[in-house]
């Protein structure tokens, strides 16, 4: 069943189309991933789809009373400054009940049964909307974010953004609207908190659509795809590694028509000549006409294929660099480094070869970007040993770039640091996006991806030894991402990389230096550092001891009375939590039950004809029984 329906949606902006008449519907349980290039629109189609942009023709149809509930990036939210747990609309519910309870204490008789009605409908509506759960369930979700109790102990006010977002998205899944629209949800999320959000989507009653440039949290959590480019929508069947197939395929078959086309409107122009030289013209005539519809079709495929204005187009030529592959351009001893008594990393040994890809991973503030600076001589208050062969050259690219002269244009910039020709630096800026008059924009005016883009073109010509990047594909949409990734794979120079993009890292890395408690291990791949933390995660939770440092503890005073009360209160909330661990556990095993009844069924069912669908339950299956094993072991160890 349908909850909402495009039709024929068109808008510009400043005489440049956005969307011309494009059209889809979103059904129950949809996952929903809308893709596309910085500035193609996805933006503003959600806020279209909210109904806070008008476009200029075509409707926006809703089927029923369906509730959209939105996160935006710029973390629009009804922030009440006070606690995290709370709503605005919660809160003043609740103010409104506790008024009107007020009043009916010392109301008098004629008064008594309008206040008794409208206190009714104020309770009606405080549970319609979960007030009474409420806390309870932010908690829940806030947790699964990353959120300590004593982050939610402070007002919304003191919290970083990377923390207000994460209220704001919670508040927005506890809602449980029908259609949840996020736009980047993934930011300011860590690894953790980003797998706990893919399970959650996943599982989420309603139908979801989302805006990323985390191409591996779309393969987790999306069943469809929608393409916004041209100021058209295409529509892709599955995740996005099958977006990626079919997309291929689509390029393939165009090509093609293309070619075939080509030679179409020659052949038929030659015709075309030849009519003319025989001097047939009412032939001649009727043949150009045949040449105008062939040369319109074909400008119309090739149309099909033409990218957006701003996307990458880049390869390294790779480079024949002098000297042993496996010499070792840089090596540490014993490096340990702590930040405010609070240990980040220890006894650190790493070591990078002329030709190793390596990437750094680990949770938000576990000391990435610190060993970056420390290894590039930017922090020289370290413990141990950095040792550096003489002949390296290095390149780092930061999270923020710098560039000394802001008023200087992108050209001299590019000139100023790079032995090229005009033509050549032209040419080159238009490989990494910046096309005709771009070249003469000034860098103070550039977004974050332009700069970093600028910057990346800038950087590469030098041909360092080692390349350091810290988060490289942050401002970069998907087809800019994709084609650094191709061309960092053929780049002969040794690369030290931090990066939370793990479809990055797997494409990228040969190996992973990974973070776990202050120690850092080597790794074959990304799913193995995962495995092992999550491991250490179930083993030893973090204690006070192992906080970043942006985890202050508050300091806490009470009164005796205080005390008592909130000791009161503590064993109220164990003996709820105890209940409601029981019933968990309980419908984890009517679940699992359940569910191994269906798998059984499956098995049986397998023959020559069984279609691939099946297979693909079947696999699904196994993987939501063993989450549903892993939680029952964990509830049962926590008892």
């Amino acid at each position: 069943m349908p909850l909402l329906s495009i039709s024929q949606i068109s808008k510009s902006f400043h005489n440049r189309a956005l969307f011309d008449r494009i059209a889809f519907s979103v059904e129950e349980g949809d996952r929903i991933a809308l893709i596309g290039g910085n500035g193609a629109g996805k933006t503003t189609l959600f806020h279209i789809v909210e109904g806070k942009v008008a476009p200029d023709e075509g409707t926006v149809i809703r089927h029923g009373r369906v509730i959209i509930g939105y996160l935006s990036q710029s973390m629009e939210d009804d922030d009440n400054g006070k606690s995290p747990l709370k709503s605005r609309e919660i809160l003043d519910l609740e103010e409104r009940i506790l008024r009107l309870e007020s009043q009916l204490s010392h109301a008098n008789p004629e008064e008594t049964a309008s206040l008794l009605s409208e206190y009714g409908r104020a309770t009606a509506e405080y549970e319609a909307k979960g007030g009474y759960d409420f806390e309870q369930r932010m908690l829940e979700v806030l947790s699964g974010l990353g959120l300590t109790s004593e982050d939610l102990a402070r007002p919304v006010t003191s919290l970083s953004g990377g923390e207000r977002m994460r209220v704001a998205l919670a508040r927005l899944i506890v809602q449980r609207p029908d259609l949840l629209l996020l736009d980047e949800p993934t930011n300011h999320l860590d690894t953790g908190a980003m797998e706990w959000l893919e399970d959650y989507l996943k599982k989420y009653p309603g139908a979801v659509m989302l805006i990323s440039h985390d191409r591996y949290f779309i393969d987790r959590t999306s069943t469809r795809i929608l393409e916004l480019e041209n100021a058209t929508i295409k529509e892709y069947r599955g995740n996005y590694s099958d977006y990626v197939r079919q997309k291929e395929q689509f390029i393939r078959d165009s090509r093609q028509a293309i070619a075939q086309l080509e030679r179409e409107v020659a052949r038929q122009a030659e015709v075309t000549q030849t009519l003319l030289s025989h001097r047939k013209m009412t032939s001649y005539h009727a043949r150009e006409k045949v040449v105008a519809k062939l040369s319109d079709k074909l400008k119309a495929e090739k149309s099909k294929l033409s990218g957006g204005p701003m996307r990458m187009n880049f390869t390294f030529v790779p480079e024949k660099r002098e000297g042993d592959p496996d010499r070792i351009l840089l090596r540490t001893k014993g490096l340990s480094k702590s930040y405010s008594d609070t240990p980040l990393f220890s006894d650190l040994a790493l070591e990078i070869k002329a030709s190793d890809k390596y990437v750094l991973c680990g949770p938000n503030g576990c000391g990435k970007t610190t060993l970056l600076s420390v290894l590039l001589g930017q922090i020289t208050d370290f413990e141990g040993d950095v040792i550096i062969s003489s002949t390296a050259e290095f390149g780092y690219m930061g999270q923020f770039v710098p560039f000394e002269d802001e008023s200087r244009e992108l050209l001299d910039e590019l000139l100023s640091r790079a032995e090229l020709t005009e033509t050549e630096g032209r040419n080159l800026l238009a490989r990494f996006g910046f096309r005709d008059i771009d070249v003469f924009k000034k860098i103070s005016v550039l977004s974050g991806g332009e700069r970093s883009r600028l910057y990346l073109c800038c950087l590469l010509q030098e041909s360092p030894d080692v390349l350091f990047l810290d988060e490289p594909t942050n401002h970069l949409d998907i087809p800019s991402r994709e084609i650094l990734e191709n061309a960092l794979a053929d780049y002969t120079g040794a690369i030290l990389a931090v990066s939370h993009d793990r479809y990055f890292i797997e494409k990228c890395a040969a190996k992973i230096y990974g973070f776990i408690n202050g120690t850092v291990r080597t790794y074959s791949n990304y799913a193995e550092y995962r495995f092992a933390a999550k491991s250490a995660e179930s083993v030893s939770p973090r204690t006070s001891a192992e906080r970043t440092p942006n985890e202050k503890k508050l300091p806490v005073k009470a009164t005796a009375q205080e005390s008592t009360e909130s000791k009161g209160i503590n064993r109220a909330k164990e003996r709820q939590k105890a209940a409601q661990k029981k019933e968990r556990v309980r419908a984890i095993e009517r679940q699992i039950e359940e569910q191994e009844q269906e798998k059984i069924r499956l098995e049986l069912s397998f023959s020559k004809d069984t279609p691939p669908e099946t297979y693909a339950e079947y696999a699904q299956l196994d993987i939501d029984l063993a989450a549903l094993y892993d939680e029952l072991i964990r509830l049962s160890e926590d008892e």
